[in-house]
């Protein structure tokens, strides 16, 4: 039922760990029993429950004494609980560790993945780094190809030039005559292990291994490090060539025509609505917008980085023709704030992956991880087909490998059948033969990591508060919510003649509003309403001219018709309830941006419901109050044993000083 679960969530964001507190702050506020609440704790559970100390701190006292009510009375249930040895149940406790599984494993690739590389991702994002590289392509094999970059690599360091070498020995046909110069890069623009490599190697060093790719092998020289700018504002003077010479010479003659006009004071936004070839960008006196590095051709692209604002080039030459550019304006970097979501979604199309197995592969050193490959191998070369799906179970494999140990960590080991039940649910890797094409490898390493995380998840609370509060939350939350069904929710029987008698008793508290049943024609144009309007005054059938003229998609073949409505609910209810009669129709009026026209069905006055019509409603408010009922029952059960005494006068003193 709705309620139970709204109670589960106010118990659950109500609960605290509770921590050391100073002197000052010892002042009890509240007893129940032999134990205490003091006003620190107080304070740190209203602020919990608020959202914090300063949304707190300026609440009135009669708040704060009501929040205090409901705490004593978590608090007294809290140990209630305790005292009927929840803490110390199976069910619950499976059910806490498999939560504590969950939620930790989430929370560790968030914050111990994501949110601390995001910052560095930043960090990179704010510098560029111009970077070369000989590329070996893969011809015979990569090892073949590792073989020649390591061969490259010593006769770099044995004194060779690179731009040579990359002439001589680099498979990447763009780059190879130009030192192998693939520009300025930053982060999130070249594959990770290429990236990673970038940014670990000293400025006009080259990374010390080979660095494989999909396409090759590649030897990484640092060129340049620099700050890197944002985005650049630009506009610019083209004047386009075709290949000819002669063209070009004449091109050439008109660009610095165009630039001596400029030096001699004309206005540059004019003289590129005149002479620019760029018609898009002339039109708006050579304005091009903001963009980023990498966006425009090589040549414009390292002039126009170059400038300052308010700085104007000379004539540059490109494959579009030759520019005079200037510089307008510079867009500072955003905040990390400002680009945090950006930022995530480009971290987890770039580095994420990388990052996620680095941080996989310590785990397994940490919890002695192996996996067993002469099990994974024999099951490869296993002669029938076998598969991650029902029919397994029944197999003649299985009952010769299920019980085989396949992955250990720590002292714990796991079996064949275990990476079954696994794999059957596992998207990836569902319904595919597990001894065909690797999967039962994938199977593994993807099971692998789920039990790697599971318990990471089980030590995380010994070293990280925040999480280990997160899950005596949970703890205390469950344990409170069992002694609720046992106390309150189990005990509610809902027998269907009292909520008849209930019914009978406050029936007027279930009634109908006005309702209307009507039908509308909807267009766009007043002539055309009123055409409309004409046809039906000389006798056209309405649903007829709906289904041809009214132009919401959904009502055409229903002919206009809206069904039953109440009368508040809209502006065409309201006016087809102020018709007189049934099949009565409106003039055209306007609604919204449109015209409309509505008919009315059938009006439905305001009016008690039956029983039938109204038993959902009245079950519902009659289970709450028995809900409510027992609730006060066992609060007072509670307050019978445990004797609470509230001091309210200290609540004075609550958030006065914020000492935590």
């Amino acid at each position: 039922m709705r309620y139970y679960y709204n109670v589960l969530a106010i118990i659950i964001s109500m609960i605290i760990l509770h921590g050391n507190s100073s002197a000052q702050k010892q002042q009890v506020v509240a007893e129940f029993g032999k134990y205490s609440i003091f006003l620190d704790e107080f304070e740190k559970a209203y602020a919990k429950n608020m959202g914090g100390w300063e949304e707190a701190k300026d609440d009135s006292l009669e708040k704060y004494k009501n929040f205090l009510d409901l705490y004593v009375n978590f608090r007294m249930k809290l140990r209630n609980a305790q005292v009927r040895g929840y803490d110390r149940d199976e069910d619950l406790i499976k059910e806490f560790d498999s939560y504590r599984k969950q939620v930790g494993s989430s929370y560790i690739i968030e914050k111990e993945i994501i949110e601390p590389s995001l910052r560095k991702y930043y960090e990179d994002q704010r510098s560029e780094i111009r970077v070369s590289h000989i590329m070996i392509r893969p011809e015979a094999s990569f090892d073949e190809a590792k073989k020649v970059a390591l061969e490259v690599i010593k006769k770099i360091n044995d004194g060779g030039d690179f731009a040579q070498l990359a002439k001589e020995y680099s498979g990447d046909l763009y780059t190879k005559d130009i030192g192998g110069d693939i520009y300025w890069v930053t982060a999130g623009q070249v594959v990770p292990e290429f990236e990673n490599a970038v940014f670990l190697t000293n400025l006009g060093e080259i990374y010390p291994e080979p660095i494989k790719t999909n396409y090759g092998y590649h030897i990484i020289k640092v060129t340049a490090r620099q700050d890197r700018r944002y985005q650049l504002r630009a506009r610019h003077i083209l004047v386009s060539f075709s290949e000819t010479a002669e063209d070009s010479s004449a091109a050439l003659a008109k660009i610095t025509g165009v630039l001596s006009k400029l030096n001699n004071g004309e206005d540059f936004g004019e003289l590129a609505k005149v002479y620019s070839d760029d018609k898009g960008s002339g039109a708006k006196g050579g304005d091009l917008g903001f963009f980023s590095r990498r966006m425009m051709v090589k040549p414009f692209d390292e002039t126009v980085f170059n400038l300052k604002v308010g700085e104007r080039s000379g004539i540059v030459k490109t494959k579009f023709g030759y520019h005079i550019i200037e510089l307008t304006a510079e867009m500072p970097f955003p905040s990390f704030d400002e680009m945090i979501e950006k930022l995530k979604d480009q971290y987890k199309k770039t580095r994420y992956d990388n990052d996620l197995e680095s941080y996989t592969e310590n785990l397994k050193q940490k919890y002695n991880y192996a996996r067993l490959e002469n099990v994974i191998n024999d099951i490869t070369n296993y002669k029938d087909t076998v598969r991650f799906d029902e029919l397994y179970l029944d197999s003649e494999f299985r009952k010769s490998y299920k019980d085989k140990v396949i992955i250990s960590l720590n002292s714990k080991q796991f079996i064949v059948d275990s990476v079954f039940s696994f794999g059957k649910n596992e998207v990836k890797v569902a319904g595919k033969a597990l001894n065909r094409n690797n999967v039962l490898s994938e199977a593994v390493d993807l099971y692998s990591r789920k039990l790697l995380f599971d318990e990471a998840a089980i030590d995380l609370g010994k070293y990280n508060t925040e999480f280990a509060s997160l899950m005596d939350d949970y703890k205390n939350g469950i344990s409170i919510f069992r002694l609720q069904e046992e106390e309150v929710w189990d005990r509610v029987k809902v027998d269907s003649n009292d909520v008849k008698k209930y019914h009978d008793k406050n029936q007027n508290n279930y009634v109908f509003p006005d309702r209307v049943d009507f039908s509308e024609i909807m267009v766009h144009k007043d002539s055309v309403a009123n055409e409309i309007y004409s046809q039906l005054m000389n006798g056209a059938e309405f649903d007829s001219l709906a289904r041809s003229y009214t132009l919401r998609p959904t009502f055409k073949q229903k002919g206009g018709h809206h069904g039953i409505q109440e009368v508040s609910s809209s502006d065409l209810a309201e006016k087809a309830y102020s018709l007189r009669g049934k099949n009565d129709f409106s003039e055209p009026f306007k609604s919204g941006a449109n015209w409309s026209i509505v008919k009315l069905n059938e009006k439905y006055p305001s009016r008690v419901k039956t029983y039938m019509e109204a038993r959902a409603e009245v079950s519902s408010d009659y289970q709450e109050i028995l809900v409510k009922n027992y609730e006060k029952e066992y609060i007072k059960k509670l307050n019978d044993l445990y004797k609470p005494q509230y001091n309210y006068d200290v609540l004075n003193n609550a958030f006065k000083d914020n000492i935590n």
